[in-house]
């Protein structure tokens, strides 16, 4: 066979690492952290259903430390999904694709997320938390 030219498909390693890119690929990590932490949604409404001692267990367990890590992290999963599911309708009704909107938008959602998340959480610390 006759040896051809073609051109090589560049590899991740050519490529820099943008805004554009980490804000696509977070957008579905936090997709697959909101499935799972849904998961532990229902299982606090099933131990809940089960009563009041079932309930208080569950309450430990998921006011530990590591279950108040695990619920901050949803908390800015979901409001980092929210802000940058907005960016995309808006992408998708056609505004925005000039490379310096684009990136904007793509800050604007991750800087969006972290204010709702830190404004969510100091609302529920004031308030006296879930007690």
């Amino acid at each position: 066979m006759a040896e051809t030219q073609r051109p090589l498909s560049p590899h991740l390693q050519i490529y820099r690492k943008q805004v554009q890119m980490m804000t696509s690929i977070t957008h579905r990590a936090t997709g697959i952290a909101l499935a799972v932490g849904s998961l532990l949604v229902v299982c606090g409404l099933l131990q809940l259903a089960a009563g009041e001692d079932s309930f208080n267990r569950f309450k430990g367990i998921i006011g530990s430390p590591v279950g108040v890590v695990l619920l901050f992290g949803w908390s800015w999963a979901l409001f980092y999904h929210l802000c940058n599911g907005i960016r995309h309708l808006v992408q998708d009704a056609g505004l925005g694709y000039e490379i310096p909107q684009f990136v904007r938008s793509s800050w604007l959602s991750v800087v969006g997320s972290i204010v709702l998340t830190v404004a969510t959480w100091a609302w529920v610390l004031m308030a006296g938390g879930a007690a």
